[in-house]
């Protein structure tokens, strides 16, 4: 997806703005419609989380197709995301993002309703496909609507903290209505939330589209939806069939094979989804890998952690979200001096340092055992490692944008968002499923956890090694208005 700094616009709000921080009346309130879809968006990713062990008894899942509620999904969310961004980016971002939240409502109220697995699985799929509307043609608005520099720059800033916040806010919401109403009541929740910002959107975004209108690349369309799509799927499928079944085998290959061709149809396309020069930077390239690594294996964290804590140690839903509701506090804390430690040792050395340590905490919740006490343990490590966690995020998306000239910004900012997105979304199918699956679930458990910590571990070494020495100066948090 390619955000495009230079934009065709009808009403911008903030046209006639001062080009200080002081957002106007209209600007707030287009601020506030763009957040809260993406807050929606975020608390879908974790809602229905602490839900999943009652929900499984309610509709007749079994333990191992529990994983196919997050992962039915995060496989449209993914799958589409990058195709739907460039669809918004031709044809009309306003028109896109208001057809993406009518579509995730009326999903959510089939979730809502759902009387067996299989309509609460379309419900599911609806909302994803829904979501991979949402999320890029939101984040192109809010870009393309309020002006480079310190509008811009408060305005994404509120919208980072809005996102991480929705996460966790979705952990403690989906424990706290699980436990007084009921597992539907999550997916009433965004219904509700839809039907809020659905009729004040028409009156207040602008359409924005690209300039020149270049052809859609529908080679590179279909390759990495099919791509990521099969990919996701066999991953997924492996969970109950393992990875000796054909079909696996088949689309597993087809996957490989589908964005191997994604990459040479993106090497000669005119006007490409994914700019192939832009992944060759050094900074955007291990960046985005930083990136890709700890939304992937912290959503598998908070996934097995989930399941633990309820089968294992027998936490009721409302507890269980209060585990997390501690998680998220931490994670504000970070939010606060993430920044400011970025400011004083660069981007790039705390890439590197959060996820050394959001590798090291996850290493520690190996320790975890059948008895009560292991709930201090849990909470205390997983807010610790939150708390890096954040500070990767923060410090990733500085990585990938610094010193990108500014008419390829939007290029880098399209990056990050998929990033976040595609690492949410494999994550699960990748390593929750060998919890999910096995006979005893907490040697389950321990399996994951210490996959997931090595994979962060090394990823760290690796980002350290391709980044080289960060010889900048530490500026970037400055720079974006960070601190």
């Amino acid at each position: 997806m390619a955000i495009d700094t230079t934009e065709t616009t009808s009403a911008s709000p903030t046209a006639h703005s001062p080009l200080g921080t002081r957002l106007s009346t209209r600007d707030k309130l287009v601020l506030f419609v763009l957040c809260a879809a993406q807050f929606m968006v975020a608390l879908d990713f974790s809602v229905l989380n602490v839900a999943l062990p009652v929900l499984g008894k309610d509709l007749g899942m079994s333990q191992s197709a529990l994983q196919w509620a997050v992962t039915a999904f995060a496989l449209p969310s993914g799958g589409f995301l990058l195709l739907f961004g460039r669809i918004g980016d031709l044809y009309g971002r306003r028109r896109l993002f208001l057809t993406g939240l009518a579509l995730f409502g009326t999903a959510s109220l089939l979730a809502t309703f759902a009387w067996d697995p299989a309509s609460f699985l379309t419900g599911r799929a609806l909302q994803g496909l829904g979501a991979a509307a949402i999320v890029p043609t939101g984040m192109s608005l809010l870009t393309t609507t309020f002006p480079e520099g310190p509008a811009r720059d408060r305005a994404l800033g509120i919208s980072g903290t809005l996102l991480s916040l929705g996460f966790t806010v979705g952990m403690v919401a989906g424990g706290v209505l699980t436990d007084v109403l009921s597992w539907r009541s999550t997916m009433g929740l965004l219904s509700v939330f839809a039907l809020i910002v659905l009729p004040l959107a028409p009156g207040l975004l602008p359409e924005s589209r690209t300039p020149d209108r270049p052809r859609l690349d529908v080679p590179g369309a279909v390759t990495v939806t099919g791509g990521l799509l099969a990919l996701i799927y066999a991953l997924s499928t492996a969970a109950e069939r393992g990875f000796g079944g054909a079909d696996v085998i088949a689309t597993l290959a087809a996957g490989v094979f589908l964005l191997a061709a994604f990459v040479y149809v993106e090497s000669r396309a005119h006007a490409p989804l994914v700019s192939l020069p832009m992944l060759r930077r050094r900074t955007v390239a291990w960046g985005n890998l930083g990136g890709l690594v700890t939304f992937s294996m912290m959503s598998t964290v908070v996934f097995v952690l989930t399941l633990y804590l309820q089968e294992t140690l027998g936490l009721s839903a409302f507890e269980t979200g209060l585990v997390f509701g501690v998680q998220g506090v931490m994670s504000a804390v970070a939010g606060v001096y993430a920044p400011k430690v970025i400011g004083r040792f660069g981007a790039r050395r705390t890439l590197v340092g959060s996820l050394a340590g959001q590798g090291l905490f996850v290493a520690g919740l190996v320790l975890l055992n059948a008895h009560t006490w292991s709930v201090w343990l849990a909470t205390a490590a997983i807010s610790l490692a939150s708390m890096c966690h954040l500070g990767a995020i923060i410090s990733y998306g500085l990585t990938v944008t610094s010193g990108v000239p500014d008419e390829e910004q939007g290029l880098a900012t399209g990056l990050v968002t998929s990033t976040q997105q595609v690492g949410i979304t494999i994550g699960i199918p990748l390593l929750g499923v060998l919890a999910t699956t096995s006979s005893d679930l907490l040697a389950g458990v321990h399996t994951v956890l210490a996959l997931d910590a090595v994979i962060v571990l090394a990823a760290a070494v690796l980002v350290a090694t391709g980044l080289g020495r960060d010889r900048s100066r530490p500026v970037e948090a400055e720079a974006l208005g960070l601190r």
